[in-house]
């Protein structure tokens, strides 16, 4: 598939996609006439990349596990890794967030029984 059928696809702009290629977080393959030229693979791993980025997980990070990606099986461990290094960050933004909640709720609560009280 071409790269604009790609960005439909993922819903990430052509232009990002490029920038992913030249950050080497995904390797594309090119037909006779130099065209970029992507398959489902490719889509899925770049759903991927996005969902660590959804994650808060850094580019660098990213570009790290790409390349361990492309190395092959023998690299699983060490990506492994790197995800629960990850989801370790993630569980702390949770408690972070959980706890930020938990205060803004409070101080709603707080005016609406100042606004009762009018």
């Amino acid at each position: 598939m071409t790269i604009g059928k790609l960005s439909e696809k993922t819903g990430i702009s052509a232009y990002t996609l490029r920038y992913y290629e030249k950050k080497g977080l995904i390797k594309v393959s090119r037909d006779a006439a130099g065209r970029r030229v992507f398959d489902e693979a490719d889509v899925e791993w770049i759903r991927f990349i996005q969902r660590l980025k959804d994650t808060g997980m850094l580019l660098r990070d990213i570009n790290r596990y790409s390349k361990l990606r492309y190395q092959g099986d023998s690299t699983i461990e060490e990506r492994m890794k790197i995800l629960e290094e990850h989801r370790k960050y993630v569980l702390a933004e949770q408690e972070k967030w959980a706890n930020n909640m938990k205060h803004l709720n409070e101080k709603i609560k707080v005016y609406r029984k100042m606004i009762d009280f009018k």
